[in-house]
């Protein structure tokens, strides 16, 4: 949480008059990935996590007390992070240039400890990562087409 916090009041700062669409299509982009993710995938597609499934259990080596309930594919916190990290990076590179790229740092390793913990399997964060960049790119391709200043979009290397 304290992340976050620190997110939006960065955005604030740097943005000033857009930050509030900012914020809406940064929570937009997260709830289209999470209902993406489980109405179109999990429910659909019904593939158990590997620590769920009898045939891949003994494969699996088992960190957490409990195996985590639904289906495995695709991972919707791989989905959610590379979303908000591609949001991030489309809209405000503009701003913090070469260091923006830490931003994948914090999915990357949320989606290497879903594998970790044994909760999906490698396709499962490897789809969710591509889905939430899809997702992110749109949403920073919005705002930065209807809310940015021109400016700052030519820096960004978005049009």
């Amino acid at each position: 949480m304290p992340w976050y916090l620190f997110l939006f009041a960065l955005v604030i700062f740097n943005l000033r008059k857009n930050w509030w669409w900012w914020v809406i299509l940064f929570l937009c982009t997260v709830a289209l990935t999470d209902m993406t993710g489980t109405r179109v995938f999990k429910h659909v597609i019904e593939r158990l996590r590997p620590c769920s499934d009898p045939a891949f259990l003994p494969n699996v080596r088992m960190i957490l007390k409990e195996c985590a309930g639904g289906f495995s594919f695709i991972s919707n916190h791989a989905a959610n992070h590379f979303g908000m990290a591609a949001f991030l990076f489309f809209t405000l590179r503009s701003y913090f240039n070469k260091k923006i790229f830490i931003v994948w740092l914090w999915p990357l390793a949320v989606s290497y400890g879903q594998v970790y913990v044994g909760v999906h399997y490698p396709s499962d964060v490897l789809a969710g990562g591509l889905l939430g960049l899809l997702f992110g790119f749109l949403t920073a391709s919005v705002f930065n087409k209807r809310f940015a200043r021109k400016d700052e979009v030519v820096r960004a290397g978005i049009s």
